[in-house]
């Protein structure tokens, strides 16, 4: 099992949100996770790496995301040679976004986000340098009612951006983002518990009530992606928790998945993380997990 550190955070049951800025000379923070969500915002960070579930990024000059509740998560100095990094964290729960508010008309987008965030959420340089100000200018504020709006505003703002990408495997983070259609989201379903075994396009297109072709085209239509590329991210998703968190041999944790070749297991695995399924497990064991 791995050891990731379960952090308690300085926001209290009376804060709304709880804002940090720090200027650093490295960002690096051990593997961890905590109930709360945290907006993430760094600059000056060029060549940092970011690890968030079974996401692992290289960081350009600036770097904006959210993450949702018990998301685990770190950062590493890796090939970043700036020695004046600015950080702005701000952690908040979601009392600020009940259920009864997010189900209200015009909430669908902000409702949209708070499920995106369960897996994490990056953003790109479009949105970063539309609320670069709003960001600032959070900073800068007393606490108080409008530094809360102004919380919400840019919340708004994250939530109506397209210039975003998810960041962990839903496999990975234990969660089901439920943003689909009904008929797609059965089908995920579908996928998430027979994920072992072979699935069929012909069985697949039979849970959504349509022909294999015309279902193809809707899946894609819908979530950006091709049937097999979401299954192999599903798997590849249930893999990398494996590998995190167990000793288990990695030839066993490939059929295990669904894979059922090794080499095409392992050429698969570094395509899409990055690195290897030995480096996976090498590069999160080595850090130091706070629960």
């Amino acid at each position: 099992m791995s050891d990731v550190i379960s952090e308690i955070t300085p926001l209290t049951e009376k804060d709304c949100y709880h804002l940090v800025e720090r200027h650093k000379k490295q960002h690096t923070y051990p593997l961890h996770r905590h109930p709360d969500l945290e907006i993430n915002f760094v600059e000056n960070c060029c060549g940092n790496r970011r690890i968030v579930g079974d996401n692992i990024e290289v960081l350009g000059n600036y770097d904006l995301c959210l993450m949702g509740s018990g998301l685990e998560h770190t950062w590493e100095q890796y090939e970043c040679t700036s020695n004046d990094i600015r950080e702005i964290t701000i952690h908040f729960t979601t009392d600020l976004f009940p259920d009864l508010l997010l189900n209200k008309t015009y909430m669908a987008s902000l409702n949209d986000l708070m499920k995106r965030a369960e897996v994490g959420v990056a953003f790109g340089m479009k949105t970063i340098l539309h609320v670069y100000d709003r960001i600032n200018e959070l900073v800068e504020m007393e606490p108080g009612f409008a530094s809360v709006m102004k919380f919400y505003e840019l919340m708004y703002e994250l939530s109506i951006s397209t210039d975003y990408h998810m960041l962990s495997s839903s496999a990975f983070a234990h969660t089901v983002v439920s943003t689909d259609s009904r008929r797609v989201q059965r089908v995920k379903e579908y996928i998430d518990q027979n994920y072992r075994d072979e699935i069929r396009l012909q069985d697949l297109a039979e849970i959504a009530s349509m022909t294999p072709t015309a279902f193809s085209r809707f899946f894609k239509l819908r979530t950006a992606k091709s049937i097999s590329e979401y299954v192999i991210d599903v798997r590849l998703g249930h893999a990398a928790r494996l590998l995190a968190d167990s000793t288990m041999a990695i030839v066993e944790i490939c059929y295990r998945c669904g894979f059922n070749n090794i080499s095409n297991f392992n050429r698969i695995f570094k395509k899409r993380k990055g690195c290897t399924p030995t480096e996976f497990r090498e590069n999160y064991h080595k850090k130091h997990v706070i629960v």
